[in-house]
């Protein structure tokens, strides 16, 4: 069986006396959606943040293309092809549309922050702008100010800037967070595109876009895998129904 694009083994994280992720192994295969549900507390952005290198296991090792970047800084995994969006969006309001995504395309070329604004007039960046720009569908927005987009737009935007980095691997944390059911469809259908190019690790609480979006599903409870499968192996299941989806298993 192939090598797997990320491999989690044996990963603790604890906080205090708070066991925040407790021996979790785990398995993400190439080109798959893989979504990463359970409760508030349960340790998800815990997870997302060790993979992304936001911070440091306290024991177990994580592999990305059969690479160990257990301890490498974040901004040494993005050449490897990592990624991610956060739950609070980080674009720069003040910053246009356009400008926001330039300054990702820069940074993943390398280039200096202290004259992005050459940035602009570059044929190079300026040739990646127009499909980043189509991409995340904010085409006719390029010139807006990101501070005035809607809660959605921002998120797309968001999305638009870790594409930049040409990920292999692109961690989303809880991307509909916030959104109504026209920016939630929005996001849904660009996420879905983007399986065709790269590998996803999704951690949403949204469970209809769960169900509709991923391949395979893994349910973290007080900071332990208490389940991984496909969609309708995770529905059925009655341990994730009673911990998570607040159901009582029909025998009891």
């Amino acid at each position: 069986m192939a090598e797997p694009l990320l491999r989690i083994e044996s990963l603790c994280k604890s906080f205090g006396a708070v066991n925040a992720c407790r021996d979790i192994s785990l398995n993400i295969h190439d080109g798959e959606i893989h979504a990463l549900i359970g409760p508030n507390g349960a340790g998800k952005t815990t997870l997302l943040n060790q993979i992304a290198g936001d911070l440091t296991p306290d024991s177990g090792q994580i592999f990305l293309s059969g690479q160990e970047i257990t301890h490498l800084s974040l901004h040494r995994r993005a050449p490897l092809g990592l990624a991610r969006s956060y739950q609070i969006t980080s674009v720069f309001p003040n910053l246009s549309v356009e400008e926001n995504l330039l300054l990702a395309i820069q940074a993943h070329h390398g280039h200096s922050f202290h004259f992005w604004r050459r940035g602009l007039k570059n044929p190079q960046l300026l040739a990646e702008l127009g499909p980043a720009l189509a991409t995340v569908g904010l085409g006719e927005r390029a010139g807006v100010l990101a501070g005035t987009l809607s809660h959605g737009e921002k998120k797309q935007l968001e999305v638009g800037m870790a594409l930049a980095c040409k990920p292999k691997l692109l961690l989303l944390d809880e991307p509909m967070a916030g959104m109504g059911p026209g920016g939630t469809k929005e996001l849904s259908g660009l996420i879905r595109k983007l399986k065709q190019e790269m590998t996803i690790l999704l951690v949403e609480h949204d469970m209809e876009a769960i169900f509709s979006l991923a391949d395979r599903i893994t349910v973290l409870v007080y900071g332990e895998i208490v389940a991984t499968g496909s969609v309708d192996e995770i529905r059925s299941n009655p341990a994730v129904r009673q911990a998570y989806l607040g159901e009582e298993d029909e025998a009891c």
